[in-house]
């Protein structure tokens, strides 16, 4: 039996394999959130990790089934990537088949010289170099590959490091590009089982490259699994142990709000407290 490549491995593991663990989830959250509709242009941004290279790969699946009609495509932006880096997405596009578009920017350089919350920085940057090159190839979405496990450390990281409930939506109308929406497909596809793909496969992805967390890692390295998330995600793991719903519940926490025992909550940027209606 002649030998499956990287492409036809990783598809039959989506169709086959793991077929309940990703692509129904993946499927699951489109409908369940409303993510696309006929006639939709989406922009898959690809970031070089494995997360995205599955929703890419994930996209291609759902065309094939025809459902209805949508258009992807599949764009990556170099933020200032080294060689190695870029060449490396490059070339694992290519194994996967994914027909890739790479544009360039300056991020990490802006970004090197910054101080205060660089992170936080580079993603809004990079949103926005993002939603500018999808609307200039005429699409009204960009997926982002943000999963399950994102958004469960970052509803319990929003109340344990930021004094406010509230978690990563699915889906989001941009304020900056007039008729563009992030959407995050990948909602309910459990990080795991997204490893578990990658590791199948025979997969090495790029992880966060930027010339900050390099310079910070080699001048802190014993600080670097202090961060707030990697921290989060560790404190979940221990209370699974004790609890194995705490990751649905944290989950569902979002969807089930009692806001008549809510103290005070903010919509459209303006703050309403339980004593309006006592």
């Amino acid at each position: 039996m002649q030998e499956l490549n990287t492409q036809q491995s990783a598809e039959n593991d989506i169709r086959k394999t793991c077929h309940k663990q990703l692509f129904t989830p993946f499927a699951k959250a489109i409908n369940r959130y409303e993510l696309l509709s006929p006639g939709d242009k989406v922009a898959v941004c690809i970031s070089g990790g494995k997360d995205s290279f599955l929703m890419a790969k994930l996209f291609q699946e759902l065309k094939r089934h025809r459902k209805f009609d949508f258009e992807v495509i599949f764009i990556c932006m170099n933020p200032g990537y080294n060689e190695a880096n870029r060449r490396l997405i490059l070339e694992n596009a290519d194994r996967l088949g994914i027909p890739l578009s790479m544009f360039s920017s300056d991020i990490f350089d802006v970004v090197d010289v910054v101080d205060k919350n660089p992170c936080y920085l580079c993603a809004r940057m990079r949103r926005g170099h993002l939603y500018a090159k999808a609307k200039e190839a005429g699409c009204n979405k960009i997926a982002l590959g943000h999963h399950y496990d994102d958004v469960i450390e970052t509803t319990l990281m929003g109340m344990l490091y930021g004094a406010q409930m509230q978690t990563m939506m699915p889906k989001i109308r941009s304020t900056n590009f007039d008729g563009m929406e992030l959407i995050r497909p990948m909602y309910l596809v459990r990080e795991d089982d997204i490893k578990k793909w990658a590791k199948r496969n025979g997969l090495n992805f790029l992880q966060c490259a930027c010339h900050f967390t390099e310079t910070y890692e080699a001048l802190h390295p014993d600080e670097i699994s202090d961060s707030a998330r990697l921290e989060t995600k560790k404190l979940i793991a221990r209370l699974k142990k004790d609890n194995p719903y705490v990751e649905s519940n944290i989950f569902n926490s979002a969807h089930n709000v009692n806001l008549s025992t809510v103290l005070a909550y903010k919509k459209d940027g303006v703050v309403h407290d339980f004593l309006e209606w006592y």
